[in-house]
């Protein structure tokens, strides 16, 4: 692997995962403190909400993000300033239009969740939708040119400053409301967004008239990303907000415990697959598929080292987990987190295979098979939950999980002739490959 390569992965690696620790340092400690300080019923409430508006904001981000990466990170710099004004445009388009479609469901989730309260807290996080869609254009640009400093420290500015205010209530017995969390979100984003602006003005470089060519370009590949993406989000809150309306808010509060847990493990994923799509596009581009084989195994391989040592601790010690994460009150999460654990361990060959189909061009296979696989999942959750409650959405994600696995390792053999098995090889490579290449030397300069 040439210098350039390596310090490639190194730095945009390390940034990413540095990226994901403060988003567990913040995210999950306000959850850590918002567990204790809401009741069950408020708690549910807010991770209903929060699933909701997750899904409007990967509605915008979906059809916009990996477009303008790629076609960026790929393109001639002369190109540059109409790819850049088309993609404003669509995020603009949409933006509008998530903004009207959350006036419209604001009463009905209010109705279906019992809580008059989400329809002010709908309202206000439209402006939340305003300057977060700023935010994340500037900071996909910054991606799109291989670097990661701004991006690092408006997502302090916007995670922590949320996780500021929540400390200071629970260290000075505040009384919190939800209304007043949006309100804190609201001055986050704007912040953040005022502050990404700088890291990236010298690359605002618009066209002064929106080229059709580029907003169809970028549309036509992002409207697949923007379907999976969507699919993606609602397989994963798609068990939440039915449990809520099928049991209560409070059964979707429980579940949140258990896949919160989880998701502290899916911090190699994210890293690593935020690392792997500007450069994979640019290897897709010179080598073609040849790049394919060794990108996912490799990626996967590396995933799975940093993600086993954490699974097997939670797997041995799951009551002991949830106990200091979430208190007593949650003791029924713990059933639950240990089916969740499965799952996790396949999540990295979910979110690698995205992120090849996507980088070499055919978003349309990755939209087909998350869209099927939400599909699966909906009509699961929906019977399996009347039968096993609260577990019966976790039976109906692992069952669909195993069986899209089985699919996308076909699909990834015969077209770039994967092995999964190859993935665990490189995942039992790294641990001595880490030792010799960079803590070795690390420890030369500092001896």
């Amino acid at each position: 692997m040439h210098t350039h390569n390596r310090n490639y992965w190194l730095k945009s690696g390390s940034l990413n995962l540095i990226l994901n620790i403060q988003s567990l340092i913040f995210g999950f400690g306000g959850f850590f403190l918002l567990v204790r300080m809401l009741d069950k019923h408020s708690f549910g409430i807010w991770t209903l909400f929060v699933a909701t508006t997750s899904i409007f904001e990967t509605v915008r981000g979906g059809l916009v993000q990996n477009a303008l990466i790629k076609f960026l990170s790929s393109g001639n710099r002369e190109e540059r300033p109409e790819i850049l004004s088309a993609s404003f445009f669509i995020s603009g388009v949409l933006m509008v239009a998530c903004i009207i479609i959350n006036i419209s469901l604001a009463s009905y989730f209010a109705s279906l969740w019992n809580y008059p309260g989400l329809i002010p807290m709908f309202y206000v996080y439209n402006i939340v939708y305003l300057f977060q869609g700023a935010l994340s254009q500037f900071q996909w640009i910054e991606q799109a040119n291989f670097s990661f400093n701004g991006t690092f420290i408006t997502n302090v500015i916007r995670q922590g400053g949320f996780f500021v205010y929540v400390l200071f209530c629970f260290f000075s017995n505040v009384h919190i409301s939800l209304i007043s969390l949006v309100y804190v979100q609201t001055a986050c984003a704007f912040i953040g967004m005022v502050v990404e602006y700088f890291f990236i003005r010298q690359h605002l470089l618009f066209s002064f008239k929106v080229q059709r060519a580029w907003v169809f370009k970028l549309f036509n590949y992002g409207k697949y990303v923007f379907g999976t993406s969507v699919s993606g989000i609602l397989s994963n809150t798609i068990n939440q907000m039915m449990l809520g309306a099928m049991i209560s808010a409070d059964a979707a509060g429980v579940y949140n415990v258990a896949s919160r847990i989880t998701n502290v493990v899916d911090i190699p994923s994210n890293a690593v697959g935020a690392s792997v799509f500007p450069q994979s596009s640019k290897r897709f581009a010179e080598q073609g598929v040849n790049a394919g084989k060794y990108m996912y195994e490799k990626s996967v391989g590396t995933i799975l080292a940093l993600l086993i040592p954490a699974l097997a601790f939670l797997l041995i010690f799951p009551q002991f987990v949830v106990n200091i994460i979430a208190g007593n009150s949650y003791v029924d999460s713990v059933p639950i987190l240990k089916i969740t654990i499965a799952t996790s361990l396949l999540n990295p060959f979910f979110r690698l295979f995205g992120v090849i189909m996507d980088s070499m061009g055919r978003p349309k296979t990755n939209f087909i098979i998350v869209l099927l696989f939400a599909a699966v999942n909906l009509v699961l959750t929906y019977f399996l939950v009347k039968g096993y409650y609260v577990m019966g959405a976790v039976y109906a994600t692992l069952i669909a999980d195993l069986i899209f696995f089985a699919i996308i390792q076909f699909i990834l053999k015969k077209k770039f002739n994967v092995s999964f098995l190859n993935s665990f090889v490189y995942a039992a490579r790294f641990y001595p490959e880490f030792v010799s290449v960079y803590l070795k030397p690390l420890y030369n300069k500092i001896k």
